[in-house]
């Protein structure tokens, strides 16, 4: 099978929509099929190795203003000439907004199936940004994704948001973990005290810093007795909750192994954003054997078992997440239990599962269109 992906966002970026096209991409190769990537040109100077072992199409970008580690793609003709010299016989579109319509609009005047993978909460977004826009939003999301053969939403929750406001042709799609690198053996003791040297326990963050992730709700566990709160990751937001969570620590951006002996290496991992269409961070920590704080929102409702992986919490409650941190911190063995049950409960989520799942999406649409040409 021959497939192009359109994609807002690409490798070395650092984010969902991301890290998933970089694991399709190496996916489709791993079991024999031609693949092409499109996105955003990085900004200058900036390491562009992904190992994403296909073609990568880079078209001219200029940072989002206000948030420049985000670039949006600038009108190209080299999007539809990509589909077109690829031959492609599918269009992968990753969370399409800017790059990924003109990929649709594209794939239509050649022909080609589209699959749109429904990414990124516009309208809540809108409602943090703006404090309002959200009914805009949702036109463009209906617009944008009617036009698809097949829409993937990432969680229950969300496939649910898209049925409420009127896209058609929806399927679920989750995203897979790689529970190799992320696994309970990681931990790190002498990391741990570097981190910690007091013998606390260990909260941690890992996410963007930007306002939609609402991290400054950590504050009241900053304030726990005995408890160390770390933050991974980096944004626009990261001056200001540098002053909000006094006495975190701020380790910036990490990724790789690197990251994954952080993610095994703390006591309770807390999540605060209410926006997710479904949370890799979460899902990452379970694999790491820790036990999730998260809002009962979005994509941790699919990820959190309350009461047996972690706590969902009501979303923008600061005191509810220190009160669900502070019931894990104050009782090693409920740690421990529902870390080892967040892992059981990923095992099966591999990359590779999920990328096969897609495959059969890819499978399921092209079977579809010929039967409407045949028709």
């Amino acid at each position: 099978m021959r497939v192009v992906i359109v994609t807002e966002s690409f490798p070395p970026d650092v984010n969902g929509v991301a890290h998933c096209a970089l694991q399709t991409a190496r996916h489709l190769v791993d079991r024999g099929h031609d693949c092409v990537v499109v996105a955003p040109a990085t900004a200058p100077g900036t390491d562009a190795d992904t190992s994403a072992a296909c073609p990568l199409v880079r078209i001219p970008s200029l940072p989002l203003p206000g948030y420049p580690q985000v670039r949006v793609a600038l009108p190209s003709r080299r999007v539809a000439a990509a589909i077109a010299e690829h031959r492609a016989d599918v269009v992968h579109l990753a969370s399409p907004f800017v790059l990924g319509v003109r990929g649709m609009a594209a794939a239509a005047r050649l022909g080609v199936p589209a699959v749109a993978v429904y990414q990124t909460d516009l309208a809540g977004y809108a409602r943090t940004y703006m404090g309002a826009g959200e009914a805009a939003a949702w036109r463009r999301i209906r617009s944008v994704h009617s036009a698809a053969d097949l829409t993937l939403a990432p969680s229950g929750a969300a496939l649910r948001d898209l049925q409420a406001h009127g896209v058609p042709r929806l399927s679920l799609w989750p995203r897979g973990v790689d529970t190799v690198r992320f696994r309970p053996d990681r931990r790190d003791e002498a990391l741990r005290r570097e981190l910690a040297p007091n013998g606390e326990l260990i909260v941690g963050y890992v996410g963007r810093l930007a306002p939609e992730k609402q991290v400054e709700l950590l504050a009241g566990v900053c304030g726990l007795d005995g408890v160390r709160v770390v933050v991974v990751g980096d944004g626009p937001s990261r001056p200001g909750l540098e002053q909000a969570l006094p006495g975190a620590l701020f380790l910036g951006r990490r990724t790789g192994d690197d990251l994954a002996r952080l993610f095994a290496s703390l006591d309770v991992f807390a999540h605060t954003g209410p926006f997710e269409t479904f949370c890799q961070t979460v899902q990452e920590a379970m694999a790491s054997g820790v036990p999730v704080v998260a809002p009962a929102a979005g994509g941790p409702l699919d990820l959190v078992a309350h009461g047996s992986t972690g706590l969902l919490v009501p979303p923008r409650d600061a005191a509810a997440v220190r009160d669900a941190v502070w019931s894990l911190t104050a009782d090693p063995a409920l740690r421990a239990a529902y870390g080892a049950a967040g892992r059981a409960a990923v095992e099966g989520r591999t990359w590779a599962a999920v990328g096969d799942r897609l495959i059969g999406h890819y499978t399921d649409v092209l079977a579809t269109r010929k039967a409407v040409l045949a028709a």
